[in-house]
């Protein structure tokens, strides 16, 4: 078994109005889900590979409530990984390589795709922003609360960076035209929070 661990910042965004019912196991609010993420990789490695300064991300789709099922899935690998690189990064983020992600297998219905492609997670402040070629681009802004501080939610079912709460956003943009998917809004649904994962 490979020994490897992973950690920085992710964001997701989707088509649901914030905040996102499938946080909570609830239907999506449009009754399907289209959603990307994107994971920010500050340090890490793989076997020894340094996996430090490289982003992934997913796009899925799910025809009803996400806990149901169903999901198709593509991945995306940051195009200046090297073989090593690549194949730990696409280890890590389908679950194949163990940890975290590998929870979220049983759920996926089809593989649509993996491929590399130019990747850029940026953060500017309180807003991130997403844009991966080929596929799409997110720009999240976070909701403020009380006082003018962030909206946050721990311990859902579903979350993608388990043991740190997540910040609730809204997104400015986001922009999908891949695998037949196309969207086009402002103002859904987003999250990102602090992520790390390692092997078991």
């Amino acid at each position: 078994m490979s020994n490897w661990n992973v950690k920085g910042t992710y964001l997701e965004a989707c088509n649901c109005e914030a905040i996102c019912t499938c946080t909570v196991f609830s239907p999506p609010t449009e009754g399907h889900c289209i959603v990307i993420l994107g994971w920010k990789v500050d340090e890490g490695s793989f076997d020894g590979a340094d996996l430090g300064g490289l982003n992934t991300a997913i796009l899925a789709t799910a025809p009803g409530n996400m806990k149901d099922g169903g999901w198709k899935v593509a991945l995306y690998t940051d195009s200046r990984a090297n073989e090593d690189q690549n194949n730990a990064l696409m280890g890590i983020f389908s679950g194949e390589a163990g940890g975290h992600m590998a929870n979220l297998a049983p759920l996926i219905g089809e593989v649509m795709g993996a491929r590399q492609a130019d990747i850029n997670f940026d953060i500017n402040g309180e807003k991130m922003s997403l844009t991966v070629d080929g596929m799409g681009e997110a720009e999240l802004e976070p909701i403020l609360g009380q006082n003018d501080g962030p909206v946050t939610l721990s311990g859902h079912p579903l979350a993608a960076s388990p043991g740190y709460p997540a910040r609730i956003g809204r997104s400015n943009k986001l922009e999908i035209n891949d695998y037949g998917i196309q969207l086009s809004i402002s103002g859904k649904a987003g999250m990102s929070a602090p992520f790390a994962y390692q092997s078991e």
